[in-house]
Order: C-alpha cells, then structure tokens, then sequence
C-alpha cells in the first residue's frame, strides 16, 4: 500500500485536530450506529418477539454484550501480534457485515447466528480504530484528550440515530405508513447493515491518509509467511463463530467465560511485563485501576439496555418538552445527543484549563465521572414520585438523569481510551486497549445480574409497583456510584505518582 506521509508528518498538524481524525470519525460512526441500533433492540425483541420473561432477558443481554467487549481484547491482541490494525478492522467490519445481514433476513429464526457473526467482528474492528486515533498524537501531545472527545462525539452520533431509528422502526413509531408490520424488526437490522457497508467504504477510501499507521506488525517476514499467519487468524475467527454462539445463547455459560478470561488477560499481560522497565510497568499498574473502577462504572451505566430499556417501554410517557416520541427510542439515544452537543465543548474546557495549568488530572475526571453516574441515577430513583397510579411516570425528569449522566461519561469513556494510549508502551497499545473494553465486557456481565435482580424482585408485580422496585434499585446504584468516586479522588494523589510523567 502506497504510504503518503510519514508518522511524524501526521503528528505534526496544525490546529486542533489531524484531518485523518475526521476520517476515522465518519467511519466509526456508521459502525456505532450499526452497533446501538442493533444493542437497543436486544431486550424488547428479546421479550416481545423470542418471549423471554424480564429476567432471563436481562441476563441474556449481559451475556450477549460481555461476549461483544470481550472479544475485544483478542482483537486486540491479533491486530497488535498479526494483522496490523488496518486490516484488523476491515476485517471485522465484514464479520459485522454478515451478522447484521443474517439478522435482516430472519431475526427469530437466526439471532444467535447473527449475534455470533456480529461478536467476533466487533472484537476486530472496535479496539483498532480507538488505537489508531491515538497515533495520530505525540506521547506528550495536550490535544490528545480533546480529539478523543471529539472523536467519541462521533460514536454518539451514531449511537443516536442508529439508537432511536432501529428500534422506532420495529415498534411501528418510524415508517409505519411504509414498512409491513410482520417486517419492521427486519427492516430494523437491516439498517444496521446498510450503515456498516458506509463505514468499511469510508475506511477504505481515506486509509492512505493515515500513512504507515496500522500496517502489518511483520513486514520483516517473508510475504508467503505473513500471509499464512492472516489467513490462519481469518479462518481461526470464523471457526470459532459456532463456540461462541453456543457460548452466547446459554447464558449460563457465561459464568465460566468470565471467570476465565478476565485471569487469562491479566496473566498475559503479566507475561509481558517482563519485557518492560520498572517505569513503563508502574504506568501500566495506574492502567489497571483505571480498567478495574471503569468496570463499576459500566455495570451501572449499562442498565441503558437492560434494565432501563424495560423500564423505558413499560413505565414513561411518550412525550419529551410536548413532542410525542418513542420513550425506548429516548432511552437509547437521549444519552448520545447529549454527548454530541457537550462532548466537543468539554474537550476545548480541558484545553482551556491545561493552559491555565488548572486542569484536574485524569485520576479526578474520573473521580468526578462517578459523581456525575452518582447524580443521574438519583434522578432515575427520584421519577416515583412523580407517577400516575398505573406506574407511568415522566419522561421529561427520565431525560434529565441521562443530561446529568452524560458529564459522567464525557468526564470517563474518552479520556479513559485516551489514557489507555498514554499509559500503554508502543507494543502493547492494542491489547491495552483491548484489556479496556474488555473491562467494558465486565461490566456489561454484572449489569445483566444487577438488572435480572431488579426484574427478579419485580416479577408478578403491578406495573406501579415494578416502577417503584426499580426505582428504589436506581437510588442503591447511585449510593454505590457516589462512594466509588469518593474512593477514586481519595487515592488519586498514589495513582498519579504511578502515572509519573503522563497527565
């Protein structure tokens, strides 16, 4: 592949951003909207169409997005050892492609196959792009939290169209007038399909922009060698579809996968310690408590799809300021407009305080991320009292909680990829960043036990009292919240001395 410019040429930009950060931006977009159009949809269809009561649902989502994050992480690690980043994630945006291809043709018939297809791809294409933007920057480059902002802005927009149109669509919200009823569900994942092509189209016409970033890892092997360990890896990750939807569609083995790959993942990465100096592995200790407090955090802010997503179909009005629109269609995508509207302005408020040498370092913006979490899931809690006596409480005050929420999230997700690059040495960028989501991963497993707990309590219940169970759930969430990130400030002072130089 020809190469234009060199890394240093890249790194040298003028201005706020490198253009090749608005490349990946549109590309990671239409990847996000694929992915949440698909995440919004999982418990309704899995309750109203696979008829699934609440709490197997919840549970079955907790696995099915584990399994995704997951993943991850061995996408990660095959990009970083084998294929390079670039061809990484072409490769699992096809993988993603047949998955959202297949749910479109017979989603009931063939979910799990689909799901299957869709995990392995994620685990490809998700922690490879994130690395990439972190190339586009010098190690001690101040615009790099600002461009992960702006970048995760990205994500959201495609998290809110993909999030509100897939499943409006398949309630008969959206395109009622066009779409058959016995066809919205597959229209709906169809969708998902379509954006995904968009996605891999525009990573192939603007790779070479990115000059020598994300190329093979063995370019001094022999062509017919490198080549062999490719396609050993492309045949490996479509063998292994059939274990992993066995694995997806019985949650119970979840449990086992978990207690295994999470051990395995710090053993590896113990194994490459070795390989490092002192320096370098007391950075990649502060990574690890960055990874192990984010998995608080998305066991609670992943009741979006779960819990939530149940709560926001039985329990909320269906107006927002007097418009009339799809309460699950606001709880999956009100978060995601949020971002899109804050995110880059919270980026430039960090570039501002850097200047004025004022800005709180990681350790505290994360910190005050759990705060934020604290604060939303009181309002969550707080929507009780303000119910009708068949449990429908407002949509309004439901939308507030995701406003406050998102602080929470901008103040975590894209500085925490971002910290992840900085803490990471050069070797082991991708697996870092796969060991980040797979910390995702786990909190995606425990926020299906926590959501199969609140549905367990709510079983046989009227519609009011459900309301009041998982409210009264949301306000313990929020304690829990509040506490973690008291924690988290408490001990930045120690975590910073581990991060040493890296801000």
């Amino acid at each position: 592949m020809e190469q234009n410019l060199t890394i240093e040429q890249i790194q040298n930009f003028k201005g706020k951003y490198p253009k090749q950060l608005w490349y990946l931006f549109f590309s990671e977009m239409w990847e996000r909207f694929s992915f949440y159009g698909m995440r919004g949809m999982l418990v309704i269809f899995m309750v109203n169409q696979l008829m699934m009561n609440d709490e197997v649902a919840n549970l079955q989502y907790g696995a099915t997005q584990a399994f995704v994050y997951a993943f991850t992480f061995v996408g990660g690690l095959f990009a970083d050892k084998i294929l390079g980043y670039r061809k990484s994630l072409f490769w699992g945006g096809i993988l993603m492609i047949v998955g959202s291809v297949i749910l479109a043709i017979d989603p009931k018939q063939f979910f799990f196959i689909g799901i299957g297809f869709t995990i392995i791809g994620t685990g490809f294409f998700k922690p490879n792009i994130s690395t990439m933007v972190g190339k586009l920057y010098k190690d001690d480059d101040n615009r790099r939290d600002a461009g992960f902002s702006l970048f995760y802005a990205g994500v959201n927009l495609g998290a809110l169209i993909g999030g509100y149109l897939c499943i409006a669509v398949a309630n008969g919200n959206m395109l009622s007038s066009i779409v058959p009823v016995h066809l919205r569900w597959n229209v709906a994942f169809g969708f998902a399909s379509i954006v995904m092509i968009i996605s891999l189209l525009t990573f192939v016409q603007t790779q070479k922009s990115l000059g020598e970033i994300g190329i093979s890892p063995l370019l001094d092997l022999d062509n017919s060698k490198r080549k062999t360990y490719e396609y050993l890896t492309y045949i490996g990750s479509i063998v292994v579809i059939p274990a992993v939807i066995l694995l997806v569609s019985n949650s119970e083995y979840t449990d086992i996968f978990m207690y295994i790959i999470g051990p395995c993942s710090l053993l590896y990465l113990l194994y490459e310690m070795k390989n490092f100096s002192l320096k370098e592995n007391k950075k990649l200790i502060a990574a690890l408590v960055f990874i192990l407090f984010s998995i608080v955090f998305w066991a609670f802010y992943e009741q979006n799809g779960g819990s939530l997503s149940l709560f926001a179909a039985s329990n909320l009005e269906n107006t927002v300021l007097g418009i009339k629109l799809d309460p699950s269609g606001v709880n999956n995508s009100a978060n995601s407009l949020f971002v899109i509207a804050f995110a880059a302005l919270v980026g430039l408020v960090w570039l501002w305080m850097s200047k004025r040498k004022i800005e709180p370092n990681t350790v505290v913006k994360f910190g005050l991320g759990f705060l934020f979490l604290a604060g939303g899931f009181w309002v969550f809690y707080y929507t009780k009292f303000f119910a009708d006596a068949n449990g429908i409480t407002s949509l309004d005050l439901f939308t507030f909680g995701w406003f406050v929420i998102t602080f929470g999230e901008l103040c975590l997700s894209p500085i925490g990829m971002s910290i992840m690059t900085k803490l990471s040495p050069a070797k082991l960028q991708a697996v870092m960043m796969g060991m980040w989501f797979l910390a995702s991963a786990y909190g995606q497993y425990f926020a299906g036990l926590l959501g199969a707990n609140i549905a367990g309590a709510s079983e046989n219940s009227t519609n009011l009292e459900k309301l009041v169970i998982y409210a009264d759930g949301y306000k313990l969430l929020a304690i829990y919240a509040l506490i973690a990130g008291l924690i988290l400030i408490l001990i930045s002072p120690l975590i910073k001395k581990l991060m040493q130089d890296v801000n």
